[in-house]
Parts: structure tokens; sequence; C-alpha cells
């Protein structure tokens, strides 16, 4: 079983929502920090957000004020909630184990489709 499995793309219109999970297995997923990485067609992985152990969150000024990272130790899940998606949201979305952009485990993505 791959460690982390994303679920919860679509495809919605300028200003709806979606919920993103990634699902982790494999490791003490309560012990490390999560972060939620985007890359649109053409362009470089973009960073954004990051929940911490202790449920410190930080996130991308792009993204601030209307995406909320979330875990659930319990369930060995971290969420990403997406309201008021913009068309510039549009992108494969993946999540990876630790607080940096590079370098951790990264799980294959859900597309995010946001069309106006």
């Amino acid at each position: 079983q791959a460690p982390l499995v994303e679920s919860g793309g679509g495809s919605v219109q300028v200003g709806g929502s979606l919920r993103l999970s990634c699902a982790a297995s494999g490791f003490t997923f309560s012990k490390y920090a999560m972060t939620w990485v985007r890359q649109a067609p053409g362009k470089g992985i973009e960073w954004v957000s990051t929940i911490d152990t202790a449920g410190g969150t930080y996130y991308a000024d792009s993204v601030k004020g209307r995406f909320i990272i979330s875990r659930d130790n319990a369930k060995n899940t971290l969420y990403l909630q997406l309201n008021s998606l913009k068309t510039d949201d549009t992108a494969m979305y993946s999540c990876v184990v630790g607080p940096k952009t590079y370098g951790g485990t990264r799980g294959q993505g859900t597309q995010v489709t946001v069309s106006s």
C-alpha cells in the first residue's frame, strides 16, 4: 500500500468548495508535520500549506483565508478544505511527509479543476 493516498479532487466552478484527504500508512503519522503542495500544468511545484505536530498551521499567501488544513491523527489522515476556489487553484494537489515542499515522501496527487 502506498504510504500516502490523496482523494477528494474534482471539477468545480469558481467560488465552489472541495475537501481533499490524504490517507497515510506505514509510518507514525502523528510524529510528522504534513504539507500540501500543488502543481499546475506547465508550472513548478508550489507550497500550499503545512500543519505541524502540535496543530500549528501555515499557509501560502495565495490561499490564506480560503483553505484550511487539518489532521486527524486517530485516522492517520490529513485534510485540506478548499473554499472560494479560483481558476488559478486548478492543479494537481499532493500531500508530503514533513514541513518542506521537496525531499519528503509525496503521494500521487488528486486533480482539482476550477472553471468559470
